[in-house]
């Protein structure tokens, strides 16, 4: 069974985007649990049409305060059956296919315990704005570059890690996934990127990445001076900017120069040549 969580708070416009993106991966075995907050912009309304809908059998939701998105995560991973656990965001969707390439990936990869793809950044009408294809897992990367390049969006963990105690801090609320791949990779567990398009990252002004860029920068150079090795050692703020300065920038020319050779940006391109000829 494949378990997909997906924390929702007040994103109605969006919602049945993501349900309908669970929905038609025809996968046998699929629970979708959503998890809101209380939402009063009519996502309750989305989530009762949708859970009565024969063509959403496996849609379970439940509404109640929560402290914010990492609290409601933690109850979806808790109450999750799967032996595949996925984390979609209420205004992201799956692509077609994607189950498949999940599971075929943890079949063929029993050693790995997280798999994560690739994906397309939409704006609010589904529209592409550009394609991010990833490279293989690096803690290097994971630490010391600017922003999380492992899309949660397209990230998918086995059961064991959740039986195994591993949470979301829920004091974080924008740099939680950092602060949980992060800890996971610290207990050994291990990432294997796919080169597939599994899911649609949508951009739009509601969303934490476009209203709260600032929060979302500080918690993240938070995570990462109190958890990367080298920062720890330094004891005071004046040598660890400077230094986490450096440290990104060796990260960002590793991961932009392993895009390069693979030839990923080739690809994005292609996409600005053809949407600049359909303008």
């Amino acid at each position: 069974m494949i378990s997909i969580v997906t924390p929702s708070f007040n994103q109605s416009t969006f919602i049945r985007d993501a349900l309908d993106s669970v929905g038609i991966q025809n996968h046998e075995f699929c629970e979708h649990l959503v998890i809101d907050g209380r939402s009063t912009d009519g996502t309750i309304d989305v989530l009762r049409e949708h859970a009565t809908n024969q063509e959403h059998p496996s849609l379970v939701w439940i509404s109640e305060r929560d402290s914010g998105q990492s609290e409601a995560l933690n109850k979806g991973f808790r109450l999750a059956r799967g032996e595949i656990i996925g984390w979609l965001n209420s205004d992201d969707r799956y692509r077609a296919g994607c189950f498949e390439h999940v599971v075929r990936a943890f079949e063929s990869n029993p050693e790995v315990d997280i798999i994560y793809g690739d994906y397309r950044i939409v704006d609010e009408s589904g529209r592409t704005l550009a394609i991010r294809r990833e490279i293989e897992f690096n803690a290097f990367v994971l630490w010391y570059h600017r922003t999380l390049y492992i899309p949660t969006t397209t990230t998918f963990f086995r059961r064991r890690i959740f039986e195994e105690d591993n949470w979301l801090d829920e004091k974080l609320q924008y740099a939680m996934d950092l602060e949980f791949f992060i800890r996971l990779a610290e207990r050994g567990y291990r990432f294997k990127h796919i080169p597939q398009l599994l899911a649609d990252f949508r951009m739009h002004s509601k969303s934490k990445t476009c209203s709260s860029p600032d929060r979302q920068r500080m918690e993240h150079q938070q995570v990462v001076f109190s958890t990367a090795p080298i920062l720890r050692r330094l004891q005071t703020r004046k040598f660890r900017v400077p230094m986490l300065a450096c440290l990104r920038s060796i990260a960002c020319l590793r991961r932009y120069s392993e895009k390069m050779l693979r030839g990923y940006y080739w690809e994005q391109l292609r996409l600005y040549r053809r949407s600049s000829a359909d303008m």
